[in-house]
């Protein structure tokens, strides 16, 4: 038994040795002490801390030269930077933005047009949790390289995120997305809430992360995929977005998915639509992404498991002859592998499946077509098959 401890041991210690994943979730402190993703002070030594998203790092900081300005422990010679002007109000931002640019608010927090009013008791809380959520997201999209500009610089192209309550009429928004404005019910925040809404609309997963990777899924396809050349191949996988938006809604809502929608779609609502087909299979692309990464940059791996399932071929991606096919090949199967061993993980616990859908041969090709757009956008998406 103390051998089993041993070795358990050492495996929990192994993570915080090695060299981190291109997008790690675990860095050092200049005390050795592990520091995580939303961490904005050291409990071990009480050193300041900051994220800067440019190279997806987190890093204990010195005292510029200059009042409020720091220096990164990691790399003194990458400049000064200023911590963000929200890192003291409830959204408790950790991140950093050049010491000389312009304006107070980084990169992540520039993006939120309308927050929720703070004179409301449970608004606090709910914009931390929105705003958590959200640097998540903006930190995976500026690891993956993709275009990424708020409204503010450029109100046709720029993204947006309003975070609203019920207006003087007591009508509730609506959760979604419009010309690159993301609209976010801020009850949402509330976990019971949302979960009486998943229960209610029949769904697996329901998460303020997942909301906004799915309809910022909306915003990329304007802005990579619409009058592009990737259009033609997009619709011809999956489907013509010309067809009524309008129509579909009130066809799905009053008949539902199809029997068989398992077969070729990532969820039911995925077949409501060519648009939420695709919004649906982004945000599950970046969910696979970002926990693959994260469990390299820990040191996990579920490759010596034996799962009862049979590895995708690979003339199930989109593009079989693409060079990097192999790789993303071994990237969704290693996906496959992992989420067994944490659904496995959730059951043990007593909890709902850690990620409780199928992907069928026909979602993989979707994927793929999606990472080959991601890639060409953005130039950092194989950076995580290579090491998967």
């Amino acid at each position: 038994m103390y051998r089993f401890f041993e070795q358990l041991s050492s495996r929990i210690a192994a993570p915080f040795v090695r060299e981190n994943s291109r997008n790690s979730k675990v860095w050092p402190c200049r005390c050795g002490q592990s520091l995580f993703f939303r961490n904005s002070q050291c409990l071990a030594c009480s050193a300041a801390l900051g994220y800067q998203p440019e190279q997806s790092r987190l890093s204990s900081l010195q005292p510029g030269p200059e009042v409020d300005t720091w220096l990164l422990d990691a790399d003194p010679q990458a400049g000064l930077f200023r911590r963000c002007a929200n890192l003291d109000t409830p959204a408790a931002c950790n991140w950093l933005l050049p010491a000389y640019g312009a304006g107070t608010l980084c990169v992540a927090c520039r993006l939120s047009r309308t927050i929720p009013d703070l004179g409301v008791a449970e608004n606090p809380e709910r914009w931390r949790k929105v705003e958590i959520a959200k640097r998540r997201l903006v930190a995976q999209l500026v690891s993956l390289g993709l275009p990424l500009i708020a409204k503010s610089e450029d109100e046709e192209a720029g993204l947006a995120f309003d975070f609203l309550g019920v207006d003087r009429q007591g009508k509730a928004p609506m959760t979604g997305h419009a010309n690159g404005l993301i609209t976010l019910d801020i009850k949402e925040a509330d976990d019971a809430y949302r979960e009486q809404v998943r229960v209610q609309m029949h769904e697996p997963y329901r998460t303020l992360l997942g909301h906004f990777r799915h309809e910022v899924g909306h915003y990329y396809w304007d802005r990579l995929i619409a009058d592009s050349h990737w259009l033609e191949p997009c619709r011809a996988l999956f489907g013509d977005e010309r067809a009524s938006y309008a129509e579909a809604l009130d066809r799905h809502y009053q008949q539902g998915a199809p029997n068989d929608w398992s077969q070729a779609y990532v969820s039911a609502y995925a077949t409501m639509h060519p648009w939420e087909d695709w919004a649906e299979t982004w945000a599950h692309y970046l969910h696979m992404m970002d926990a693959v990464d994260t469990a390299l940059g820990f040191g996990m791996s579920a490759r010596e498991m034996d799962f009862d399932y049979q590895p995708f071929p690979l003339d199930t991606l989109y593009d079989p002859q693409h060079p990097g096919g192999p790789a993303f090949l071994s990237f969704v199967n290693a996906w496959i592998e992992l989420a067994g061993m944490l659904n496995e993980l959730s059951r043990s616990m007593g909890q709902p499946d850690f990620y409780p859908f199928i992907l069928p041969t026909a979602v993989i090709a979707k994927l793929h077509f999606i990472h080959l757009v991601i890639q060409q956008a953005g130039g950092k998406a194989d950076e995580v098959l290579e090491q998967a």
